[in-house]
């Protein structure tokens, strides 16, 4: 078997081949857009690529070729040899990759399906047009305090309405800067309007998470968060093994005879780390009566209710899994036995 070493970037890419034995056959730079015709004409070889932008479309392209696929993590690959002596090109580091191939089975990240990435990127717009409003908002109300002016309370959707109607009150004129924000504010708010609403129908169809959303807190955007994070719910044997790829688990500092816990880890995706969280707190204020609600009102008298609410969120985490792996809906008798 070949091992065919790609160091990719954005316009070129660097390719290095080398055989069974470690010889290198063949070094070339391409375009990054012309590699799924290089690797459909490659025999079936293992194909190494790094952490990166474009490495899950390629790995895709290598797979459906019929070669394997290993996706080096970035955190692994200077250990293998790249960027050592602080000498970093692309043809060494399209080196070093295939050498160290030829050596050792290369660990590899999970490749996501192509749904899971359209989803990620999905919530990420979403989130981004979020992000944007609430700048703008601030912005808005930034100079409304330098004017020493202040508006009824509301949502934010209505903050244009509200800032016009206090402008109409006083009896002046808005500046052009702040009409334009205000305009900008609610074209954002339709715009997250629609990315809810597709959201909310993908939820609806996907049959995984609709029994997900069965289970109090969590909503369509959780559900989908956790269902492009997860993305195959076979790579997990444990509910645990879920909080601990989730970031939802304690570390450990310790050595010799010293043993100490600390907070979470706040590994993996924080994206899906906060839905859970946020779902935790619409449990233990809207569901207080309900069996997690009370195990986290439990938690929350002996340590607190940031640490139960983190405490909610791992076992939220857990019984997501749980239903997803059974095929089952939430079941709240259920919900009150320890994991």
């Amino acid at each position: 078997m070949q091992h065919v070493a790609i160091d990719l970037g954005g316009r070129e890419s660097q390719v290095c081949i080398r055989s069974r034995g470690g010889e290198v056959l063949e070094e070339r730079r391409v375009f990054t857009k012309a590699l799924p015709g290089l690797l459909q004409g490659l025999p079936a070889s293992r194909v190494i690529l790094e952490t990166s932008a474009e490495a899950f479309r390629v790995a895709d392209a290598a797979i459906d070729s019929g070669h394997e696929v290993r996706v080096v993590p970035a955190t692994l690959v200077r250990q293998l040899g790249v960027g050592a002596r602080k000498l970093k090109t692309d043809l060494r580091d399209a080196r070093a990759l295939s050498e160290a191939s030829c050596r050792i089975d290369l660990p590899s990240v999970h490749i996501p399906s192509a749904q899971s990435r359209l989803l990620k990127s999905q919530c990420g717009s979403r989130e981004l047009l979020i992000a944007m409003r609430t700048m703008t908002v601030n912005s808005v109300r930034g100079w409304m305090r330098t004017q020493l002016f202040k508006i009824r309370s509301g949502c934010t959707a209505s903050v244009p309405t509200r800032v016009r109607e206090m402008a109409q009150t006083q009896g002046i004129s808005l500046p052009m800067h702040v009409e334009m924000s205000l305009g900008t504010i609610e074209h954002l708010t339709g715009q997250i309007k629609l990315a809810d609403k597709a959201l909310c129908e993908f939820a609806k169809n996907d049959p995984v998470c609709r029994r997900l959303m069965t289970i109090p807190g969590v909503g369509p955007v959780t559900a989908v968060r956790f269902v492009a994070a997860l993305d195959k719910v076979e790579r997990f044997k444990t509910a645990h093994a879920v909080a601990s790829y989730l970031g939802l688990t304690p570390g450990e500092n310790s050595s010799s005879e010293r043993k100490q816990m600390t907070g979470i880890t706040k590994a993996g995706s924080s994206e899906v780390r906060r839905t859970l969280v946020q779902g935790a707190w619409t449990i233990l204020r809207r569901f207080q009566n309900s069996p997690m609600g009370q195990w986290a009102r439990r938690i929350a008298e002996r340590r607190g209710r940031f640490i139960a609410v983190v405490a909610l969120a791992r076992k939220l985490s857990g019984i997501m899994f749980a239903l997803w792996r059974d095929g089952a809906v939430y079941q709240e008798v259920r919900s009150a036995h320890p994991l």
